[in-house]
């Protein structure tokens, strides 16, 4: 598939992202902590991309974009949300669905908690949880491998490892160019400010929601605890339960594309229908208000 590569300059410095362009409903994919928009390959090199416009970006402190001017601020919770809604008006989206996955995930909640633009959110890799530590350690299994999600400097084992439990037992491991390249105080503030409980109270963001929301989980995810997720209470535009791909982990998008692709093609489906929706019933709105 073509698509185009662009620079949009953003207060946090500037970032690189690839669009497929076009007239079809558009989603942004967020990749999780140390990696880039390259983890969307099998959904760029699909049928979705000439269905939907597919954008996907590097944020900041990874892949081809610049490391944050000021990491402290950039690199929170509400730091790359703040970053995802420069974007979105950059590229003057009004409206749009997410990807999220991982680290992605959770900034996408922050972004959807304060923006008027989402219209539709899946997730991947990122429990909505309660705010602070306590949240954190409810919705994520504790073992020293998650230790490794806040390490800030990482050796060639470590990205190995890293990538490993990301993107299940590949040999050799994917990607770890892209942990190696990336700017390690993203792990060490990005967890901090998860503990610390900046932003939304996530779960109840999700739960309390009016947007189509899935969340899609690997039976195998080295990270994330499926009980609680079976806990989450979903706005039942799609589904009303986290859907499970068996073969995968932590990146059922990369693991098991030919079941994941499907699942995220009928939830844009049921993004534009119901935007579509929406719309009209606010031209109905406006119309009678004019009329009387």
């Amino acid at each position: 598939m073509v698509f185009n590569i662009r620079t949009i300059v953003t207060r946090h410095g500037a970032v690189r992202y690839s669009d497929t362009g076009g007239s079809g409903f558009p989603i942004l994919l967020i990749h999780g902590s140390s990696f880039s928009r390259r983890v969307f390959e099998k959904q760029f090199d699909s049928g979705l991309a000439g269905r939907w416009r597919l954008i996907a970006v590097d944020l900041p402190g990874h892949g081809d974009s610049e490391d944050a001017r000021d990491p402290r601020s950039a690199y929170a919770v509400t730091g790359f949300a703040d970053c995802l809604e420069e974007i979105a008006e950059a590229l003057d989206l009004k409206r749009l669905a997410i990807f999220g996955w991982s680290l992605g995930g959770h900034a996408a909640i922050e972004w959807m908690s304060r923006s008027t633009r989402i219209r539709g959110l899946m997730l991947c890799g990122a429990p909505p949880m309660p705010r602070g530590l306590i949240g954190m350690f409810r919705a994520f299994h504790p073992s020293r491998d998650l230790l490794l999600t806040s390490k800030q400097t990482f050796s060639e084992r470590d990205a190995a490892r890293f990538s490993s439990l990301c993107f299940g037992s590949v040999k050799p491991a994917p990607y770890q160019d892209l942990v190696l390249r990336a700017d390690g105080l993203v792990r060490s503030v990005f967890a901090q400010s998860l503990a610390r409980g900046d932003g939304a109270d996530q779960r109840r963001a999700v739960e309390t929601a009016s947007i189509p929301i899935a969340i899609v989980a690997g039976a195998d995810d080295p990270f994330v605890k499926l009980g609680y997720l079976s806990g989450i209470h979903l706005p039942g535009h799609f589904s009303d339960e986290t859907i499970v791909i068996d073969g995968a982990g932590h990146a059922p998008f990369w693991e098991r594309p030919d079941v994941f692709n499907p699942i995220l093609d009928r939830f844009l489906d049921t993004v534009a229908a119901d935007t579509a929706s929406a719309w009209q019933a606010h031209v109905r709105r406006v119309t009678a208000r004019a009329r009387g």
